[in-house]
């Protein structure tokens, strides 16, 4: 079965074609591992792990809609805040714990970050780079927020609070004690830029990042 083709279900519910960085996500998660989706939004990457990895998985999401939509997928979701909820947790409660999208909407992302080193094994994340060039390009050029695939809101009504380079997050693994395991800069058809180029060019031309972490 292709990967654009996935018709598995999910608490009785047919799955659509899954995203392809949450295909990225699932290839770094070993099978029949226990993971905790942070911000796991309608369920769709607990839903692919679930089907695609046999894991065992947990889900924390904000709102109310999103966690309707897990449990309507036969998910384990609570509802949640990042920023509050994860100094309950237990050291090395979970495999591993993702942050999928998200880390812009944190109010607290070093810290969030640190508590899921501390959580899991180790941390995968995503998220919209701040320096693609379609995003310089509307500052630098237009003098406008930039809205792009990956940051589609107006500037008034962006739940994101703290925008960040591909360069700004390998900064920040290093200000924590994270080591990267694996990275990944994706252009805006999803598919990987090149690995053996260097940072600054995943910067330019990488929509999103994608990091695989672990605890030095």
């Amino acid at each position: 079965m292709s990967a654009g083709l996935l018709v598995a279900r999910a608490g009785g519910e047919a799955l659509p074609p899954p995203r392809k960085d949450h295909l990225l996500v699932a290839r770094m998660v070993d099978p029949n591992t226990r993971v905790l989706d942070v911000g796991c939004g309608d369920g769709m990457l607990l839903a692919l792990l679930r089907e695609r990895r046999a894991v065992d998985g947990r889900g924390i999401e904000l709102s109310r809609e999103g966690v309707s939509h897990g449990l309507a997928r036969g998910l384990a979701v609570i509802q949640g805040d990042a920023d509050t909820d994860l100094a309950d947790y237990p050291d090395d409660s979970f495999d591993y714990v993702i942050l999928s999208q998200t880390l812009q909407a944190t109010r607290h992302p070093r810290v969030v970050l640190e508590h899921m080193l501390r959580i899991g094994r180790r941390a995968i994340v995503s998220f919209p780079n701040f320096g693609h060039w379609r995003v310089r390009y509307e500052l630098g050029v237009r003098g406008r927020m930039p809205m792009t695939d990956n940051l589609p809101h107006t500037w008034y009504d962006t739940p994101n609070i703290h925008f960040c380079t591909i360069r700004d997050f390998v900064r920040l693994c290093g200000d924590v004690g994270a080591k990267i395991q694996q990275a990944h800069a994706l252009d805006a058809n999803g598919q990987p830029v090149r690995v053996n180029l260097p940072w600054w060019v995943w910067n330019l031309f990488g929509q999103q990042g994608v990091f695989l972490l672990s605890r030095r």
